[in-house]
């Protein structure tokens, strides 16, 4: 290996190490050295080969796009970078955690990136989830309804991801490495079954890994989780996140207008009146307090 730095692609990453592609397409193990340097998959690197034969990340290259998420302490953690579009995925089992499934849209939202729902194991009928499924069609975003068993849907969601870096989000146990297995047509995750005590799922997915799609583009697969914040440094923004709140917002009577306990808010008047939907609503008032306790 030439022992000038390379430019590399990250396509997986287990704590300090990294698997890397290089614009020739081979693969290596790297090391990020020191707690500055966090590379996350999707990022675009320098790398070199050391003295002692040890390759090393030198430097991360400017992101276009960056999903973060805050921490227990208020800070921001990356989850993936360059991505282009975020895709969450819910099933009938675990059920669905709708607030998660709006944070995830509203950082996608916020960072002006696409997103779509993707609603799973198609083949378990669950009326209320297809209900709920089709208000986020009706408020604009693209939903694909799939099963992994019967194959339903697979080709709407390739189509989907072609061209795309996409990202899948979601909780854990709601079948994202069976789709990416059922993608890729071979199995590349390991995929684990539902907690039968509490119906939550097992952490299949340790680190993000990017795989590309026979049929055109990238797809990261993040872990699974069940608590997800995005981060977000002005509290104004965050109604920008719902693009439903969009044409209200800036008619409210005060300008820092929180859309909560203020009166003449465009917003609240528009909950009242069913063009906002009432759940959507409270999605907005439990992610801005939780933005709350952790800023403080």
């Amino acid at each position: 290996m030439n022992t000038a730095k390379r430019q590399g692609l990250v396509i997986a990453r287990h704590r300090r190490e990294l698997e890397i592609e290089d614009e020739d397409g081979e693969t290596f193990t790297a090391l990020v050295l020191g707690r500055k340097l966090r590379p996350l998959a999707g990022d675009r690197v320098l790398f070199g080969l050391e003295k002692d034969g040890t390759t090393v990340v030198h430097e991360i290259l400017s992101r276009d796009s960056l999903l973060e998420r805050i921490d227990s302490r208020g800070q921001g953690e990356g989850v993936a970078a360059n991505v282009s579009l975020i895709v969450v995925v819910i099933a009938p089992e675990p059920a669905a955690d709708w607030q998660l499934v709006d944070r995830y849209l509203v950082a996608a939202a916020l960072m002006d990136t696409d997103a779509a729902l993707v609603r799973n194991k198609q083949d378990l009928a669950n009326n209320e989830l297809d209900s709920r499924a089709d208000t986020y069609r009706e408020i604009g975003y693209k939903v694909v309804s799939t099963s992994t068993k019967t194959r339903q849907g697979l080709d709407t969601l390739a189509n989907v991801l072609n061209g795309q870096r996409s990202v899948l989000v979601g909780q854990s146990g709601v079948g994202k490495s069976s789709l990416i297995n059922s993608l890729l047509n071979r199995e590349a995750q390991a995929v684990g079954e539902l907690s039968e005590r509490r119906a939550l799922g097992r952490h299949t997915t340790t680190a993000a890994m990017l795989y590309r799609l026979p049929g055109g583009g990238e797809l990261i697969d993040s872990p699974g989780v069940r608590r997800y914040a995005p981060k977000i440094a002005d509290p104004t923004e965050l109604g920008f996140g719902f693009i439903e709140f969009r044409p209200y917002l800036g008619q409210c009577r005060f300008n820092d207008c929180g859309h909560s306990i203020e009166p003449d808010c465009a917003v609240i008047a528009a909950v009242q009146a069913g063009s906002i939907q009432r759940a959507r609503y409270q999605s907005y008032l439990a992610l801005s307090e939780t933005l709350a306790r952790l800023r403080d």
